[in-house]
């Protein structure tokens, strides 16, 4: 009797830590999915957003559009100030591109542009032009849990595949558990040092979904600079066609 209770007390034990080691891997995945589907939308997302550029002896503001259509296509427009107005990037599957009407030019962007700062930012173009996704090409682990600005969050690391054309080695998230926002993120290079602290502050119900709507990004190693991102209006799930995303409408958008 007692060989056949030790036996059913070690099946019971090895089912609990199956399940548990089951459910907490496939949930992070889960968990980050829920959250960038959220933030851009399950299909598809239109919207305009304001951008400040804060550093130690200046402030530059660039206000723009942007459309999505799941991960393989983006476009953004430059609205304001006028000596930028009208510039576009535009992603559409592995190729990126950058409409520069000033000088009537298209300009085709290498995959070693990615890490580069946007319009002279700390986004990065791999943000808004979202060559890589964090659901996709990442490995996903619940490391923890945190509140952040009063939300329960889970903390969850991110390692890039090793085929993965990404530009970060390592990304860790703060997700919260009610609402699935993208509350705070950290951003690490190959070597694992801090690159970059990202924000979300501010949450408002926002077409049909509750979303941050400041985000402030945050150099680790530069004093007194940041970029600051208010999202001004968004909509998820609009009725877009991939033949939007094109080096000919680039050039029409307004």
């Amino acid at each position: 009797m007692k060989t056949i209770n030790t036996l059913k007390s070690g099946i019971l034990t090895v089912m609990i830590l199956f399940g548990l080691t089951s459910a907490f891997g496939q949930d992070a995945k889960e968990i980050v999915k829920r959250a960038d589907e959220k933030w851009n939308g399950e299909k598809s997302s239109q919207g305009t957003m304001t951008m400040t550029i804060v550093r130690p002896t200046w402030e530059r503001t660039i206000q723009f559009k942007i459309w999505t259509l799941e991960k393989d296509y983006s476009m953004t427009l430059i609205t304001a100030p006028a000596k930028e107005k009208g510039q576009a990037f535009l992603k559409r599957e592995t190729e990126m591109w950058n409409w520069m009407p000033s000088i009537s030019r298209m300009i085709k962007l290498p995959p070693s542009m990615m890490a580069d700062g946007w319009m002279g930012s700390d986004y990065t173009n791999d943000d808004i032009l979202k060559e890589s996704s964090i659901v996709v090409d990442f490995i996903h682990k619940i490391i923890g849990s945190e509140t952040i600005d009063g939300w329960d969050c889970w903390k969850i690391e991110m390692y890039p595949h090793e085929d993965a054309a990404v530009v970060w080695g390592k990304i860790i998230k703060w997700i919260s558990k009610d609402e699935y926002l993208m509350m705070k993120s950290e951003y690490y290079d190959e070597d694992e040092y801090l690159v970059k602290t990202e924000l979300g502050t501010e949450v408002k119900l926002m077409d049909d979904r509750k979303i941050p709507s400041r985000i402030e990004i945050i150099p680790a190693d530069k004093e007194n600079q940041k970029t600051i991102v208010i999202i001004d209006d968004i909509k998820f799930n609009v009725s877009i066609q991939n033949s939007f995303f094109s080096q000919q409408n680039m050039k029409r958008l307004r």
